[in-house]
């Protein structure tokens, strides 16, 4: 997979460590000229925002490197004239070296930061100031003391814009928060080097409002060749996965689409999948339903072609021509004994690639011998409580990937976990969405999702790929739809008729620089 678009690698906390030692052996510099890059990344940022405004800036800086970058920064915009208030969070006898050497620098011009404890006076902090986190960085491996916690509320009570150094102090890189109030929540979070994954959980996103990557220059050679568990997929990364269309083609070329399911109340849903088809690219598109989906689908999708099943309101024998078909099963199928039975005498017959969605899903978490059929590579659509019926409960978002790559290795599947950043999970690498945005979380969103992807499939597009891609189609056609509608009126039938744009919009041009990027919130 990696060598066929470029990457936006997530880093571990590991690996961010040795990507330090291997930039300060290899470029010959020392690790206090790397935390003074970071600083210096970090005041031209903020620089370039303010000009010297005339607003209060107030440091807090912990005693490791991360308190270090924030020393180092305190002493620049002291140079460039900045009212500066520095606060050294004593939480430990311990200090880095780096952190000593900026401290004395510091003082060196006259400042001496007030040095707080655990019975010291809280610092007054007006709403309109700025405050500077740069307590705790990415090494952070036990909760803080109570008091600092404490200090945390009492920053938040104030009000005032949080800006925090690499990671919101009190977050984890490799496990979820305990305790809410023990970490800070950020406005805004300038990361070095690459994102932290934690900025796209949901468990723990909530505590940075938006992000920046700011580049430290750490050696490229580390970067380019170190292979990361998680990669972000925007315009760029899905770009190299389109297949432009020939002259001489014609329906036949681009594949049979096959959505099967729906039940009486339910024939939306597959509605929804097939049109949705449709629109990504799919030459054919056939759906199998029960007798009560005849008529509304021969109505509104004429596109379509329809066969019906014996049941009169639900699915209870799937006997229909399968080869040569890319199948889209569940969406609207509910769960009646006469569906299950059904369902697992259709998974006998299949051995290509299928997309599973909805009450199949539910269908397999029940009787989980059925999983073993599915074909390799098919690709599995869960929302959160679908996933959980599939691999249990999770205390962090930590142990859900963690369960969620172990059920993708064990039944060889592509798992796509639907969320606010959806992430895709094969062969224990995960994909990580950046399209997308909270209108999505609406009723059909994922029953689109299933027909984009199985669209994609049928045109030849890897499994792999077309969940990628799809998935990305997807965020941004809910990205232009919300345009017209704002977040509260956007439907899923929007989202499929934007699907088009959302090609559309992977071959302009972007206008003016690239933006920070926000918290998302994607499918229903």
């Amino acid at each position: 997979m990696s060598g066929f678009f470029s990457k936006m690698k997530i880093f571990s906390g590991k690996q961010i460590y040795e990507a330090d030692a291997y930039t300060i052996q290899k470029q010959g510099i020392s690790s206090d000229a790397l935390m003074e890059r970071a600083a210096m990344q970090i005041f031209n940022w903020i620089h370039l925002r303010m000009q010297g405004a005339p607003v209060k800036i107030h440091l807090f800086c912990g005693i490791g490197n991360n308190g270090g970058d924030g020393i180092a920064l305190a002493r620049h915009l002291l140079e460039h004239g900045y009212n500066i208030g520095v606060y050294v969070v004593n939480y430990s006898k311990t200090r880095s070296k780096d952190f000593l050497i900026n401290l004395e620098r510091l003082k060196a011009r006259k400042v001496w930061p007030a040095f707080l404890e655990s019975d010291c006076e809280l610092p007054v902090i007006g709403k309109d100031d700025i405050i500077v986190d740069a307590i705790f960085g990415i090494g952070l491996n036990r909760a803080p003391d109570a008091w600092v916690v404490r200090l945390m509320e009492h920053l938040h009570s104030t009000q005032a814009f949080i800006l925090s150094v690499d990671i919101p102090s009190g977050m984890y890189t490799d496990k979820g928060v305990v305790d809410s109030n023990a970490v800070i929540k950020a406005n805004f979070v300038l990361s070095f080097q690459a994102p932290k994954l934690t900025f796209f959980l949901p468990g723990t996103g909530i505590y940075s409002n938006q992000w920046e990557v700011l580049d430290i220059g750490l050696d490229p050679e580390y970067l380019l060749t170190t292979e990361t568990d998680y990669e972000l997929i925007g315009k760029n990364e899905v770009l190299p996965l389109y297949v432009p269309r020939e002259k001489f083609v014609h329906k036949g070329t681009f594949g049979h689409v096959l959505v099967i399911g729906g039940s009486l109340g339910k024939i939306g849903a597959v509605h929804l999948a097939a049109k949705s088809s449709l629109r990504t690219g799919s030459g054919l598109v056939s759906v199998y339903v029960p007798e009560c989906g005849l008529l509304p689908l021969q109505t509104n999708v004429p596109e379509v072609m329809v066969a019906t099943d014996s049941g009169a309101h639900f699915l209870s024998n799937i006997d229909c021509k399968l080869d040569g078909k890319t199948i889209a099963i569940g969406v609207g199928m509910g769960q009646e004994t006469a569906t299950v039975n059904a369902l697992s005498h259709f998974l006998d017959q299949v051995d290509s690639p299928i997309v599973v969605d909805a009450d199949a899903l539910n269908i397999l978490s029940k009787k989980k011998i059925l999983l073993k059929k599915l074909p390799n590579d098919s690709v599995l659509t869960p929302h959160p409580k679908e996933l959980e019926r599939l691999i249990g409960k999770w205390k962090d978002d930590f142990e859900k990937l963690k369960k969620a790559k172990a059920f993708s290795k064990k039944y060889h599947c592509i798992l796509v976990i639907k969320g606010a950043h959806t992430i895709t999970l094969h062969g224990g690498k995960g994909y990580i969405n950046m399209t997308g945005n909270p209108g999505m979380a609406t009723a059909g969103s994922g029953d689109v999702l299933t027909g984009v992807i199985a669209g994609l499939m049928a045109q030849g597009y890897a499994p792999l790929h077309a969940a990628i891609f799809g998935v990305y189609l997807h965020g941004r056609a809910g990205d232009i739809a919300v345009e017209a509608s704002g977040y509260q009126a956007l439907l899923a039938s929007d989202i499929s008729n934007a699907i088009g744009k959302a090609f559309i919009d992977l071959f302009k041009v972007p206008e003016g620089p690239p933006q920070a990027e926000e918290s998302q919130e994607e499918n229903g």
